[in-house]
């Protein structure tokens, strides 16, 4: 039997409470994501910058809603919050 490295909803949400940020139990994806990018600051845009590209880049498979929710909620309110910044 061939095992898979997934990052499905609960590890998104597992990865984002590590880091210290308040989940809403039964959360979506795309809710977690939403719930995250609230309130950004530096410290946490850096830890969330970071947590992306270990997934974008690491060796685990991103399932599609997980993917989607990171490209729809994250992404943009990372780079906002980045050009805001300048």
């Amino acid at each position: 039997m061939m095992h898979a490295d997934l990052i499905d909803q609960d590890d998104l949400l597992g990865h984002l409470r590590a880091l210290g940020f308040e989940m809403p139990a039964g959360a979506s994806a795309e809710q977690a994501c939403e719930h995250a990018v609230r309130g950004l600051n530096d410290a946490n845009a850096k830890a969330l910058r970071s947590m992306v590209e270990r997934m974008y880049t690491g060796s685990a498979t991103i399932l599609p809603a997980v993917r989607q929710a990171i490209d729809k909620q994250l992404l943009p309110a990372l780079a906002h919050f980045n050009s805001s910044r300048h």
